[in-house]
């Protein structure tokens, strides 16, 4: 297939307009519309079944969807269309590898097959982008499912893609691998349009600039992981803790603020053989920061520690799939 050649950068390298996929009675994809620039690295978030892998399946051309369309770099997307697939690199979520071939020997296999002009170059750059170094000459049905997982990215970067497609490609790593991958594709992001599904909503909050909740084939949010923390449920909430019991008179006071939604009294989980801390949560109007106001109204009293709750996509994430079947 040859080495890609260069896109303009201002192009908008993967386009779905009215995406569409049903087995049966079942929408698995309910016809979705997103764009990807170059530069973006777009999270799929939802539950188990909400259609983010068959989503995937379609932008790639592995899946021909009943209706609706996807254009990489422009150009439409079909199964038999070879010339847009050499723009896409797949991560599947079980990516299949021959077992008993060496990294090495898997990695040249592909390299073949894609015909890159400089099979070797290509090999040590995935190699090493991967640190699969120290098991390039060990067969991959030996590897750890960390390892075999890092072999399929390898082989999705193999010929350097415009665009990513990465369904899962934390899974079965191990902490510190999970930071070298996360790392990697921040390091990409700059010159490829990334789309990655994941149940790790710190991820996305680390890596990506846009994410989709998906639930049910449709797409329920479409933001910024920032925005999203922002929407989250208890963002901007304090929690002010107290040696002893909370004044009785404060969450009343607090209250009474114009800017406060909620102040109660909570219990914090306590260290074994103590008793547990007790502490007031503040959860201002409109999710506005007013640490500063909480702070003046405690300052006379014996506050332990005050904490500041930015919101998680967690709680967006579980707000917004509410009632949806894991």
């Amino acid at each position: 297939m040859g080495e890609i050649p260069p896109v303009e950068r201002a192009e908008t390298l993967i386009e779905v307009r009215a995406l569409s996929k049903h087995y049966g009675r079942i929408r698995a994809v309910d016809s979705i519309d997103f764009t990807v620039r170059r530069g973006d690295v777009l999270a799929f978030l939802g539950p188990n079944g909400a259609g983010k892998t068959t989503a995937m399946k379609m932008i790639t051309g592995f899946l021909e969807p009943d209706a609706g369309t996807v254009h990489i770099a422009g150009r439409l997307v079909h199964p038999r269309e070879i010339e847009v697939r050499r723009r896409i690199g797949y991560l599947p979520e079980n990516a299949p590898a021959y077992g008993e071939m060496t990294v090495l020997g898997f990695l040249e296999f592909v390299a073949d097959a894609r015909q890159l002009a400089d099979p070797r170059r290509a090999i040590d750059r995935v190699v090493e982008l991967t640190t699969l170094g120290d098991v390039r000459g060990q067969t991959i049905e030996t590897l750890s499912k960390g390892f075999k997982r890092r072999v399929g990215l390898a082989q999705a970067l193999i010929h350097d893609p415009d665009v990513l497609i990465l369904d899962e490609p934390t899974d079965g790593l191990d902490p510190n691998q999970k930071a070298l991958v996360q790392d990697l594709l921040g390091s990409l992001a700059g010159n490829k349009a990334i789309v990655l599904s994941t149940h790790i909503l710190d991820e996305a909050e680390r890596i990506c600039n846009r994410a989709l909740i998906l639930s049910q084939g449709r797409i329920l949010v479409d933001a910024t992981p920032g925005e999203l923390m922002r929407r989250a449920p208890g963002h901007n909430s304090v929690l002010v803790a107290f040696r002893g019991e909370v004044p009785a008179d404060l969450a009343a006071r607090i209250a009474a603020e114009a800017w406060c939604e909620r102040c109660a009294a909570v219990a914090l989980p306590a260290a074994p053989g103590s008793s547990p801390a007790a502490a007031l949560e503040v959860v201002p109007r409109d999710s506005e920061n007013r640490l500063s106001e909480v702070l003046e109204l405690v300052r006379s009293y014996d506050v332990s520690d005050v904490r500041l709750h930015e919101g998680r996509l967690d709680d967006l994430f579980r707000e917004v799939t509410k009632g949806v079947a894991a």
